[in-house]
């Protein structure tokens, strides 16, 4: 089979609006390194958008999928349970930050997982407007779209979003956007929109995935605990991206002083396998009725056996540990490119959730184009790399903790190289 040959069938079968950022049709994958259909090898610094943290196909991981495959694929838990289930979530209970009383729901997608934290933060409220901030993404289904906050390619087309969702702006120095203004436009949308004793929750992402790798500020954090506690309003960190050591820690609320109500998790969760968690304060999470919450595929059984040796592997391995060495390493030798590429005006992330960003030559305008470049020019070395932002002008890097060392340094060459080739062209 040909790459070629097999676009030009998924060109006849597949619907448009499923985008395409590669050509690369996948044969096998090995830890940060994949293989398409013609034997081409590639490097992977996308991991599937932070889900295979612990690299394609663990061997833990694989090991734990295949024993449950030999006991049973499904019995839909809210019909016949099963006990890994209730031991995952034991774990996520011990494990997401706040020094309170847990319980977890599962469900399959991040997406879900938004969808099911506003159910209940409106059911244990009873009420109804949910706050979140620009540039955010929370998924594409329609409340998630709703409170993501960017317009293409995720709302345009889909029509009327849902009602009472509202959005204030994320802070960003590099787009001089202040902590002071989040703050100012809360207390506007207060006086001049929205009763704070209507609001339900506020959501945000501790590191802006989609958006743009921005790291919200300690203060944000602080000030968004401050007003929940105010007003009653629940906060929901949104850790579908930054969770399971991609950050350095294993959820990134950890970087903070304080703590959110509920937690989304997804991606990095089960290694590969479709699986998402709502996390949070017991008495929110047991506010809905039974039935309520869950899902015929919720909390399928391969995925949860996956997710036990996900956790089982990041403690084992110290992936937080390596994650903060490999995005150390990853830092230094961008920041040594930067000092030769005007076009990058910004190194930052923490852990190994890292993202440089690009501007015009004279640093003032973003510049999508250069960003796209930069990941035309890797592709074409074999470099799987991923594009972001509200302007669509940051390259990310999200490949897998596990990735060894040599591998890593091949990939840190073919991006200056790339980086290079971009300038010129």
């Amino acid at each position: 089979m040909k790459n070629a040959e097999i676009a030009e069938r998924r060109n006849d079968a597949i619907a448009r609006g499923v985008g395409m950022m590669t050509q690369i049709y996948v044969d096998r994958a090995e830890n940060a390194e994949v293989w398409d259909v013609e034997g081409n090898r590639y490097i992977d610094f996308a991991a599937g958008i932070a889900v295979v943290n612990t690299g394609h196909r663990h061997p833990k991981v694989m090991a734990a999928v295949e024993k449950q495959l030999g006991s049973f694929t499904h019995t839909c838990h809210q019909v016949m349970p099963y006990e890994n289930y209730i031991r995952l979530g034991e774990r996520l209970n011990a494990a997401v930050p706040g020094d309170f009383e847990k319980k977890t729901l599962f469900v399959t997608t991040g997406a879900e997982a938004v969808e099911n934290a506003v159910k209940v933060a409106r059911a244990a409220t009873g009420r109804q407007a949910v706050i979140a901030f620009g540039g955010g993404f929370h998924g594409r289904t329609f409340m998630g779209m709703s409170l993501t906050g960017k317009v293409q390619p995720y709302k345009a087309g889909f029509g009327t979003m849902m009602p009472d969702v509202f959005h204030v702006p994320f802070p960003i120095d590099l787009h001089g956007i202040t902590v002071e203004d989040a703050k100012a436009a809360i207390t506007q949308l207060f006086k001049a929109d929205l009763d704070p004793a209507r609001v339900a929750a506020i959501i945000l992402e501790p590191v802006q995935g989609e958006g743009g790798f921005y790291q919200a500020p300690a203060e944000l954090m602080r000030a968004v605990r401050d007003v929940c506690d105010e007003h009653g309003i629940v906060m929901i960190a949104d850790e579908v991206q930054t969770g399971f050591a991609r950050t350095g820690k294993l959820f990134a609320m950890e970087h903070y002083d304080v703590a959110a109500d509920l937690t989304t998790m997804a991606k990095g969760l089960a290694g590969g396998l479709p699986l998402a968690a709502v996390t949070g304060k017991a008495e929110l999470m047991d506010a809905a009725n039974p039935g309520g919450l869950g899902g015929t595929y919720a909390g399928n059984p391969l995925g949860i056996a996956a997710a036990n040796a996900v956790m089982d592997v990041i403690e084992e391995e110290d992936l937080c540990a390596r994650a903060n060495e490999l995005g150390s390493r990853l830092k230094q030798r961008l920041e040594a490119i930067r000092a030769e590429t005007p076009e990058m005006v910004d190194v930052r992330g923490p852990g190994f959730m890292i993202a440089a960003e690009f501007n015009s030559a004279d640093g003032s305008t973003p510049s999508a184009d250069f960003a796209n470049r930069v990941r035309a020019e890797g592709l074409k070395r074999n470099l799987v790399l991923l594009t972001c932002g509200t302007y669509g002008n940051v390259v990310r890097f999200l490949a897998p903790i596990t990735i060894q060392d040599e591998i890593l340094a091949e990939a840190m060459d073919l991006l200056e190289e790339s980086i290079k080739a971009a300038r010129e062209a």
